[in-house]
């Protein structure tokens, strides 16, 4: 099975190099986009990365991974993209109980926090539950943590859905078009992971307003 780690980063050579140190070692190939950083992300991913793109300027995390997938569905024959963070909330650990579930059959992976969200903040915390509830009743699938970015996603799934989407929205939109274009989504436990001096780059109020904007225009392209 060919598997890539597809990883954005905006900003993260603090925590970038450690964890692609980790990846590595457990033998995956590793792509990573650089979002217009304007810290040492791009030479610390230069050092680790298999494939290093580059953004001239920041564009968002849903712009950096089309342009990340369209580069391996061109230049790649991998059979599933495992997408992380780069800011270390994601365990390397972890990696194998994804890959498990697809040796399983699964399509599409989605890694869980909401079983012990321990240190999540409590504005992230009511977030993700509003959004995971609504958005599993529009894919009418469970999906208890619609708002993680620690995938599995094969192959498939990209070449039947188009990704619109430039911001934080497109953790809601590859789940909603791809339950629509009928594949199922599963979901496996993850650690909760959070810093206290780590700020997030997500706003909840404009990402929510965002998210709201997409549903509307899907609504309207559907009629």
């Amino acid at each position: 099975m060919n598997i890539w780690v597809l990883i954005p980063a905006y900003n993260e050579a603090k925590t970038l190099g450690k964890l692609l140190g980790q990846i590595k070692k457990k033998g995956f190939s590793v792509l990573v986009i650089d979002d217009g950083s304007t810290d040492n992300t791009h030479s610390v991913a230069r050092d680790h990365a298999d494939v290093l793109l580059r953004n001239s300027k920041n564009l968002g995390k849903g712009m950096s991974i089309q342009e990340a997938v369209t580069y391996l569905v061109d230049n790649t024959d991998f059979d599933y993209v495992i997408t992380m963070d780069a800011d270390g909330q994601h365990a390397p650990q972890e990696l194998g109980n994804f890959v498990k579930e697809t040796e399983k059959g699964a399509c599409f992976v989605v890694g869980s926090r909401m079983g012990n969200p321990t240190n999540m903040p409590l504005l992230r915390f009511i977030t993700n539950n509003f959004m995971s509830w609504f958005i599993s009743r529009i894919t009418k699938q469970n999906i208890p943590d619609t708002q993680c970015g620690f995938r599995m996603i094969k192959r498939d799934v990209f070449e039947k859905i188009k990704i619109e989407t430039s911001k934080f929205e497109i953790e809601s939109e590859l789940l909603i078009k791809a339950a629509a274009a009928g594949f199922p989504i599963t979901s496996i436990p993850i650690k909760s992971i959070y810093f206290k001096t780590q700020s997030s780059k997500i706003h909840p109020f404009i990402d929510t307003l965002r998210f709201i904007r997409f549903i509307s225009r899907l609504k309207n392209e559907r009629r």
